[in-house]
């Protein structure tokens, strides 16, 4: 288990990235960001040792910027940083989610936005969640949130604590701002968010992701096991054998890393596409061959079935050709000893409602998604919302 000060940057570290910074007038960085957070001035701030108001700028734009440091990947600020045309991109996340853990402190704000009268309800406690009652607690809402399992994070609480450490999670509600206005209501779960309406409600937000497991649909499915359930219990489902891992995302990689830490002794990844479809970030990529796991590309699962030496997987191979991904004629495989076969190819969201009041944000709205675009989905729907409110009061 990785400890979480090995997630952080040294003062060294941190010294030496700060430094990196071009401090570029045009900021590419904070162009590329989702959520519009400003790298090149926290950089600059810190850099002069400043860092309470590196720590208000981060927090501007941002509530979970410490969660985000930690997880977010490299195709936003990193992407774009002009240092990466020199030799390689200033690790922005590392040194946000750095600052934040040695410089951010629990404060008492003189000024309170006092309460406009109006109340919003908030369907899930996930990262576009606490981005909407952090956008409507600056705007006056009493705020309730309505969380269905017992604790806040959403999709947050399946990656490995290796990554993320729960207590970040925490530590970045607990700062949000204006808490006073907002109930937390942990294993509550709303089935039709319009029943929210005759409490009292003003509007509603619905962020509940993709709570709905997207199966393969093949013979022997059941013999499987999901991504939300493994990676929500994994010590339960711990295998010393070998482990097969469907999917070529950034869960699938968390599965089969996950897989490897509990003690399996092989584990394999199977993707349907190519190696370069894969959506995983390089730092993610590098961890996967660190760690001996064998990527399988171009290839799809046929059947699933038990035996006495555990459970077979078929594969069917595939090609690519003129840019379409076809079967090749013939070539299934049938691959045996495996003592978890996991699933990880997506997930869907419940029916929407169709109703002004109701805003959806983050996975539920866009599919999966990243944690700094639901952030931005969750604060842009606490704003459209806002805005519809405004103009019927009028």
């Amino acid at each position: 288990m990785v400890k979480a000060k090995n997630l952080y940057l040294s003062k060294i570290q941190l010294k030496a990235e700060l430094e990196r910074c071009l401090n570029c007038p045009s900021k590419p960085c904070m162009s590329a960001c989702p959520v519009n957070c400003s790298p090149q001035e926290f950089i600059a701030q810190a850099k002069s040792g400043y860092f309470e108001q590196a720590v208000e700028t981060i927090s501007r734009n941002n509530p979970m910027g410490q969660t985000c440091g930690l997880i977010c990947p490299d195709k936003f600020c990193m992407k774009a940083c002009t240092r990466s045309h020199i030799d390689f991109a200033v690790n922005i996340p590392k040194v946000k989610a750095t600052i934040l853990e040695n410089y951010r402190q629990q404060k008492n704000d003189n000024f309170l936005v006092s309460s406009n009268g109006r109340k919003i309800a908030i369907i899930g406690a996930g990262p576009a969640g606490m981005a909407a009652a952090a956008e409507l607690g600056r705007q006056g809402y009493k705020i309730d949130i309505y969380e269905a399992s017992n604790q806040i994070g959403g999709a947050l609480n399946m990656i490995p604590d290796a990554r993320l450490p729960y207590n970040v999670i925490e530590k970045d509600w607990s700062f949000i701002f204006n808490r006073e206005f907002i109930t937390l209501h942990l294993t509550t779960k709303i089935d039709n968010p319009a029943n929210l309406f005759n409490q009292g409600f003003d509007g509603v937000i619905v962020a509940t992701g993709e709570p709905n497991v997207v199966g393969l649909n093949i013979p022997g499915e059941d013999c499987s096991l999901s991504y939300m359930d493994y990676l929500r219990q994994p010590e339960k489902y711990a295998a010393a054998g070998k482990v097969a891992v469907i999917g070529g995302g950034t869960v699938s990689a968390d599965c089969a890393l996950t897989a490897v830490e509990n003690g399996a002794s092989h584990v394999e990844m199977f993707v349907r596409r190519r190696l370069s479809d894969m959506r995983i970030s390089q730092q993610e990529h590098l961890e996967l061959l660190k760690n001996e796991i064998n990527i399988s590309a171009l290839s799809s699962p046929e059947k699933i079935e038990k035996k006495e030496d555990g459970l077979s997987l078929s594969i069917r191979r595939n090609h690519m050709l003129n840019g379409e991904l076809r079967p090749l004629p013939g070539a299934v495989i049938e691959l045996t000893g495996f003592d978890l076969v996991i699933t990880a190819i997506g997930s869907r969201a419940d029916a929407k409602i169709n109703d002004n009041r109701i805003i959806y944000a983050g996975d539920c709205k866009h599919g999966g998604s990243t944690i700094v675009e639901a952030l931005a989905s969750g604060r842009d729907a606490a704003r459209l919302l806002d805005d519809r409110l405004s103009l019927a009061a009028e």
